[in-house]
């Protein structure tokens, strides 16, 4: 490889730490809270959801009481749909860098997504603050798991957002579209409700969303200490294929970028 494109790669390396780092600071900067706004979202939303479907309307998680069970599903929830919120608005939001300056504009959507990640990392340390305070097993085994779980749902995050960053840039109501379909996908996601309530005949079906496997992989190896059933195969592969599909979209007409921004 040339030595040219060894520093070019380490710059934009460099570049994507840069303005990820960027991203956290003015999210946080001047919040009263902090990086406790990462807890407060997935917290509220739970507690929330606890007293409805604990006292209103019981659901049966088995042995692990509501508050834990959701919890588990929502934060990876949440870094999911803001992601996809951020994602999709990052070539937009920064039109002047896009329009002046040229590097992988990618960089953005990256740097977006991976400023998520910081917040999903604070808000589930409250996850085994929750497993100590209801006094369930610690999860030693399963943890080995919880990376790739990560890693899974971050290759369908990118892969889906970088279509829809692309995108944004000539339909500016994309944004519209992938908030409603976030809202309509949350319930076809078992994240308040177990997946046994789905019936058996719909299962099959119902696993070809990709984001029911990564929950219940999710489940298993924190809240069950077991490894991740066969169905988080799919979600990979789909997540693989996403991400393919994204990433060659997103080039193909990244040199419109500038002209139309």
């Amino acid at each position: 490889m040339p030595k040219s494109s060894i520093v070019s790669s380490h710059s934009y390396r460099d570049l994507l730490v840069a303005w990820t780092s960027r991203i956290v600071r003015a999210r946080y900067q001047q919040s009263f809270l902090g990086g406790l706004w990462a807890v407060a979202q997935p917290a509220a939303t739970v507690a929330v959801f606890t007293v409805i479907f604990t006292y209103f309307i019981p659901v049966n998680t088995g042995d692990i009481p509501y508050a834990v069970f959701s919890y588990t599903a929502m934060a990876p929830w949440l870094l999911f749909s803001t992601s996809m919120t951020d994602m999709t608005e990052s070539l937009v939001t920064n039109m002047n860098l896009v329009t002046k300056i040229y590097f992988p504009r990618e960089i953005f959507v990256v740097s977006a997504l991976m400023a998520r990640v910081f917040d999903f990392c604070i808000s589930y340390l409250v996850l085994f603050v929750l497993i100590l305070y209801y006094q369930l097993p610690l999860p030693a085994t399963g943890l080995i798991y919880l990376p790739l779980i990560l890693l899974i749902q971050l290759t369908l995050s990118l892969g889906l957002g970088l279509i829809c960053a692309a995108l944004n840039v000539f339909y500016r109501d994309i944004k519209h579209v992938v908030t409603l379909i976030i809202q309509l996908w949350f319930y076809a996601t078992p994240i308040i409700y177990p997946i046994t309530v789905v019936p058996e005949q719909w299962r099959t079906l119902y696993h070809l969303n990709p984001m029911v496997g990564i929950m219940e992989a999710y489940r298993a190896v924190l809240l069950y200490n077991m490894p991740p059933a066969p169905t988080l195969y799919i979600a990979a592969t789909i997540s693989i294929v996403c991400l393919g599909v994204g990433y060659f979209i997103f080039k193909r007409v990244e040199y419109l970028f500038a002209d139309i921004v």
